[in-house]
């Protein structure tokens, strides 16, 4: 107990200035973590940045040649032409451009393809200088279906230009 005594009487002997107050290493670590929260909830942010706009795409007239080349390949759009209407289907590249189920109707008339539900080579218009399918031969119910698709691509994608014969370009 003697111990205990005399320790109580150093610690009351010693410089009462010293940690009294305010400045205490505790207060000093507590505004510090104060001051660092403060910063990081009213520290300027940086501008949003705006997502970028896809470049215009103008209306153009295509021939079968020339719509030929947009078939995904070469980091070319994919574009594919409904009853005389070419669509950009470049956002459905994984069915339409290169490796997809579609992949034979981009950058080519695709109306007697999806009409009939083939994805077969004959269902491609073969003379590129030729005249376009007038979809002889289609019946009622494969003209209905061709125009559900018409439907679908006009619904989800933008109609960038026409497809017309070689002759008439």
């Amino acid at each position: 107990m003697e111990y205990v005594n005399q320790r109580v009487a150093q610690e009351a002997a010693k410089d009462p200035t010293l940690y009294t107050g305010f400045v205490t290493p505790l207060n000093i670590i507590l505004v510090a973590i104060t001051l660092y929260t403060t910063y990081l909830l009213y520290k300027p942010s940086p501008p949003a940045a705006l997502p970028r706009e896809p470049p215009a795409v103008v209306f153009k007239t295509f021939t079968p040649r020339t719509l030929l080349p947009y078939n995904g390949l070469n980091n070319m759009p994919v574009y594919l032409a409904v009853r005389g209407r070419v669509f950009d289907v470049t956002s459905g590249r994984n069915f339409y451009g290169p490796g997809g189920p579609y992949e034979n109707f981009a950058g080519r008339d695709a109306s007697r393809g999806l009409a009939c539900h083939s994805f077969d080579e004959e269902m491609l218009t073969k003379d590129l200088d030729g005249p376009l399918d007038k979809l002889d031969g289609l019946g009622p119910e494969e003209m209905e279906s061709l125009q559900g698709w018409e439907e679908r691509f006009e619904s989800k994608y933008m109609v960038v230009g026409r497809l017309v014969a070689q002759g008439d370009a």
